[in-house]
């Protein structure tokens, strides 16, 4: 898990400071890294000679921050739409985790706005981490919240959230199943109690085998809003929410219309958390 790391660096926003925290994480030292920077098509040879020179000091300047290992370390200079050429590169390395900036656009706005990592989120089905470039601060990883239902997406971002913390001292998992609505829902007085959780409770035992701390948290109420306010009162370092692709094979090159629209929860949560968002992809 987590063998190629894609770094797609456009040389602004918070990825390149993302990038400087999971550096610290043993699992992300043993990584092979690619940084990629795209540099869009010009109208002129003088300029995209200028492009290109730009683009050689961005990806310079960026394994020369992170202090790489040469031997690990591929550097990728690549003309084309930003959108297509992330998604192929992932591809063609095979990358188990993408990380790229994200301007925090919704919906129909990040698709008219030609928004990059809106489209990345659309179309592949790798693991994504994305920073907001609007964000302050981007802390050590050591309070993570997963987001747990009963798909194999939630799962998968539950493993992967354990491989991230179980080398981090001191590290805190919190697991969050949000009920939308217990009035309509048959259960008892203590259905929203987190350490009757059936769900919660099996995450919790996996979490365990692995010695890190673990809360459990069952909030009622809509699951994109609990989970970023919970992001916020708990000061979570990192968000890992699983993103069920539902779209048939046949469809897998179209725009998932949930997402098109904003309306699906990893939609939600990427736009208005607090802190970075880790989008695992299942097939649903």
């Amino acid at each position: 898990m987590l063998e190629k790391i894609l770094l797609a660096d456009s040389g602004t926003g918070n990825t390149l400071a993302m990038m400087q925290v999971l550096m610290n994480i043993p699992l992300v030292q043993r990584a092979a890294l690619t940084v990629l920077h795209v540099v869009p098509s010009q109208v002129s040879a003088e300029t995209m000679a200028s492009k290109w020179e730009a683009g050689g000091r961005t990806l310079a300047n960026t394994i020369t921050t992170l202090n790489l290992d040469p031997a690990r370390v591929t550097a990728i200079l690549r003309e084309g739409d930003p959108k297509d050429v992330v998604v192929k590169v992932a591809d063609e390395i095979d990358a188990g985790l993408i990380i790229m900036g994200s301007r925090g656009l919704q919906g129909l706005k990040a698709i008219l706005e030609n928004s990059v990592s809106q489209y990345v989120f659309q179309l592949s089905s790798r693991p994504m981490l994305l920073v907001k470039d609007d964000l302050y601060s981007i802390r050590p990883i050591k309070r993570v919240m997963v987001a747990m239902d009963k798909s194999d997406s939630a799962k998968s971002g539950l493993n992967l959230a354990i491989t991230l913390l179980r080398d981090i001292p001191e590290s805190e998992l919190t697991l969050v199943h949000t009920i939308p609505n217990l009035k309509a829902k048959p259960f008892d007085v203590a259905a929203n109690d987190p350490n009757q959780d059936p769900i919660l409770l099996a995450a919790a035992a996996t979490v365990k085998q692995y010695g890190i701390t673990c809360k459990l948290v069952a909030p009622e109420g809509k699951p994109g809003y609990r989970i970023c306010q919970l992001a916020e009162d708990r000061n979570i370092d990192l968000i890992v929410l699983g993103s069920t692709d539902r779209r048939p094979t046949i469809a897998k090159a179209l725009p998932d219309l949930d997402k098109l629209l904003g309306e699906s929860l990893g939609d939600f949560v990427r736009v208005y958390a607090n802190c970075p968002v880790l989008l695992t992809r299942v097939a649903g």
